[in-house]
């Protein structure tokens, strides 16, 4: 997915998949974000919209690739849309996100892709759930494990040598 966003989409839309993985956060409280609120940063405080409550998102792991993309681009939205002095439209980042797949052959891939990725591997990575539910402000970890896929894939694995 970045090899094929980077290489036929736009940096811009490599940034906001990369950004996406990365944190977790909603595609619309990735594109409400300015220049302003990260140049310079390796951590930012944002109220989610969705929720309302303050996250904390640790930019050190993308921060020297957004500092390079920022200096490229000209506008106070982070990820500026060609039509205008506005951010692009979730309907934009799905359709760049669409095109982006279907080059590399990935099927079922929407703007909660990023979200429901970045918690698949942090979950893959750490086994945290309770850690997890928060950081995507779940209200109980059954909730968290079935969005991000891993009851289903849990069960099947578990049936996979099952046998009598």
């Amino acid at each position: 997915m970045k090899w094929s966003l980077k290489r036929h989409c736009s940096e811009r839309d490599y940034i906001l998949f990369l950004l996406g993985i990365n944190t977790g956060l909603r595609v619309s409280d990735l594109l409400s974000l300015k220049v302003k609120d990260i140049k310079g940063k390796m951590k930012i405080i944002i109220k989610e919209g969705k929720t309302k409550k303050p996250r904390t998102i640790q930019l050190n792991n993308v921060f020297n690739e957004l500092a390079t993309y920022i200096d490229t681009i000209d506008s106070e939205w982070l990820f500026p849309s060609r039509k205008g002095d506005k951010p692009i439209s979730k309907i934009q980042a799905y359709r760049q996100l669409n095109k982006a797949a279907d080059m590399v052959d990935i099927e079922s891939v929407g703007t909660h892709t990023m979200r429901k990725t970045f918690g698949y591997w942090y979950y893959k990575q750490s086994k945290d759930v309770a850690k997890l539910q928060m950081i995507l402000n779940h209200s109980h970890p059954e909730i968290t494990l079935k969005y991000i896929g891993i009851a289903d894939e849990e069960i099947e694995d578990s049936l996979n040598g099952f046998v009598l």
